[in-house]
């Protein structure tokens, strides 16, 4: 759905991913082994982005039957400092095969239906993210998935954890001397005394307990969990029992615009731009001096004296809403071929914008 935005970090990942399948499915459908320098290079080369095994991690995680992965050696490779002996990380797309049929390609179709898939599965993420917001809130609020249509006002979409990365198969394990100790046992037979001693200091300093104040450096990972706060000052004095009103209220607003349609959302938008447009309207029968303009005639005005960007057409839309809210003030009449505009110059231009301005208002609550 158009209203349930991704994190910005989320809509970055979807375009790797994008971008990876792409890479992936060009090599793979010409039989050629796919390595990840070679597409991380692709990748890089498209989105001018950096594209980093963590991100490959990070794609796992999301959607684990993409790819499998693997570490190989003897991979054919033309890249300067790549030996062919040396392990690289293999991605190969996983694709469904009828039996007895040729090996799958990637192709487009399939690319769109996996970036779908993709894409489903981070707003699944956000959706339990915002599921736990809503749990959070006083009062507790609880909104069918199938009828959300747009996150809570006060949920911090962007403030959405990372996604972990996933563990990558990793090249066998070589040996390798990671403290003082060990070099010193390794390379006692090869070191004067000299060296042998200066390398002895350095294990008995490594070894030393950390200065005290390093703990305090280390911060927990949730912050512990606060109790409610009391109300502010300003709300001394109210019941409690008006508060939760207010409260409940308010949560079934916020209920009202989660669960709203686009077309309730398109309806709503056009309802708080009518007290502006029907000034525009007035002044625009002022200045042409006459009883009736065609709506072809009265929507190119329009178009020309409104602040915003309109066509003709979504004018059009606005006008007739106008004249079934308000069809005392404003008339359509239909004319042979044509549709005329009429207007109540007369009335109080003031009343009718408040009008206006109250059906949007109370529309907006239901």
């Amino acid at each position: 759905l158009p209203g349930l935005v991704l994190p910005y970090k989320y809509q970055v990942l979807a375009e790797m991913f994008r971008s990876m399948d792409t890479i992936v499915g060009m090599l793979y459908n010409r039989s050629e082994t796919v390595t990840f320098a070679k597409v991380k290079q692709g990748v890089q080369d498209m989105m001018r982005k950096r594209f980093e095994e963590r991100n490959v991690g990070q794609i796992k995680t999301v959607y684990p039957g993409s790819y499998h992965f693997r570490q190989e050696r003897f991979v054919p490779t033309f890249k300067d400092g790549i030996k062919r002996s040396d392990y690289q990380l293999t991605i190969e797309p996983l694709l469904d095969q009828q039996a007895g049929s040729a090996a799958p390609q990637l192709t487009a179709s399939r690319l769109l239906q996996r970036r779908q898939v993709f894409s489903q599965n981070l707003v699944a993420r956000v959706r339990e993210h915002h599921r736990a917001f809503l749990a959070s809130l006083n009062p507790p609020m609880e909104v069918p998935e199938d009828q959300l249509t747009r996150w809570h006002p006060r949920f911090n979409v962007d403030g959405v954890p990372d996604i972990e990365p996933a563990e990558l198969p990793q090249p066998p394990a070589v040996e390798k001397l990671t403290t003082a100790q060990e070099v010193l046992a390794r390379a006692r037979s090869l070191m004067s005394p000299r060296m042998e001693k200066a390398l002895s200091d350095l294990a008995q300093r490594t070894a030393e307990p950390s200065s005290p104040r390093s703990p305090s450096l280390a911060q927990p990972a949730t912050p512990p969990a606060t109790p409610p706060a009391a109300p502010p000052s300003a709300l001394k004095g109210v019941s409690q029992a008006l508060l939760e009103r207010i409260r409940a209220k308010e949560a079934q607003k916020q209920l009202a615009q989660m669960t709203r349609r686009p077309e309730q959302e398109q309806r709503l938008q056009r309802l708080g731009r009518l007290p502006e447009l029907a000034r525009v309207l007035r002044g625009v029968f002022v200045s042409e001096r006459k009883p009736a303009l065609t709506m072809e005639v009265a929507c190119a005005r329009m178009v020309g004296s409104y602040r915003a960007a309109m066509s003709p057409g979504e004018m059009e839309k606005h006008l007739q809403l106008l004249s079934e809210l308000l069809p005392d003030w404003l008339s359509l009449h239909r004319i042979r071929t044509d549709t005329y505009v009429k207007l109540d110059k007369a009335a109080d231009l003031a009343g009718v914008m408040e009008q206006l301005a109250h059906l949007a208002r109370a529309e907006e609550t239901l």
